[in-house]
């Protein structure tokens, strides 16, 4: 059966309002920036169901709690600086330059040090220097590392990405292979994190929804989550974009099932350092 990138290609162009509709509409999504990750810009042109669980209120929680906290991925820092209070020592990683630049201005006056990481092992820091390591979405978690920089008794906690999450907006530009349903698995990572030597003390995860109420919006959201759509431009798909954008002009809003999981781990005390490889 063909999918609906295939199909795409073949719709007929736009013409006339709707044509004025989707240049426009577009025209407005490429000149937006997207460095940090605030969302902002789409509201009232796209929805996202959020978890029950509350992930910004319970961070805030446990690092009003902490005495040396790391937040991996922190992206533009936004998330991080919602917290009311912040532990002594607080240091986030970012890889992003424009992120970088973003966070630093929202978490230095903080008394939070930004760090530029490359997303991949080491963590450039100390073992078992932190009593609190967090992250919201990370595009990989190194579990060994993890475990390695968090102090005998320390908790990781994070809210990440689960299962096929908005693939029907995914497909509708590329196929993906059978692998990619497999990934993200909430009880793969219960496995890994307990191969790595913590013991997970909670883990939940919600299937939500999101709506796209136009294609600036499509356009805006894959400009910014890059590994959706990799190598995403609007001339590189604009058949795909014409024909999603005829679709919700028809239809209604375009509507994609989100999946999130929270996940808690914590090093056990006395736990020897070698075991965390």
């Amino acid at each position: 059966m063909s999918g609906p990138h295939e199909n795409a290609a073949t719709s007929p162009p736009l013409t006339g309002a709707s044509a004025d509709r989707f240049a426009t509409l577009v025209a407005e999504a490429e000149a937006v920036p997207v460095d940090g990750w605030d969302f902002s810009w789409l509201d009232g042109r796209a929805t996202e169901q959020r978890p029950s669980w509350g992930y910004a209120r319970a961070m805030a929680d446990r690092l009003g709690r902490a005495t040396a906290a790391l937040d991996i991925q922190t992206g533009g820092g936004e998330v991080l600086a919602s917290a009311p209070v912040l532990p002594p020592l607080m240091v986030a990683t970012e890889s992003w330059p424009p992120n970088v630049a973003r966070a630093t201005g929202l978490l230095h006056p903080r008394g939070a040090v930004v760090v530029v990481d490359s997303d991949e092992p080491p963590l450039p820091f100390g073992d078992g220097a932190f009593d609190l390591v967090v992250s919201r979405h990370p595009v990989t978690t190194w579990w060994q590392e993890i475990a390695r920089v968090l102090a005998p008794g320390g908790t990781y906690f994070s809210q990440q990405v689960g299962r096929a999450s908005v693939f029907e907006l995914v497909e509708h530009f590329r196929p993906l292979p059978p692998s990619a349903y497999e990934a993200r698995d909430p009880e793969r990572a219960r496995a890994d994190a307990e191969a790595a030597g913590l013991v997970v003390t909670d883990l939940r995860s919600e299937s939500l929804h999101t709506a796209f109420f136009d294609i600036g919006a499509v356009v805006y959201f894959l400009r910014k989550v890059v590994w959706m759509v990799p190598g995403f431009t609007v001339d590189a798909y604009r058949p795909q974009l014409e024909s999603l954008h005829r679709r919700i002009e028809t239809e209604g809003p375009f509507t994609a099932r989100t999946t999130r999981f929270l996940i808690e781990a914590r090093r056990p005390t006395g736990h020897p350092h070698n075991s965390f490889g």
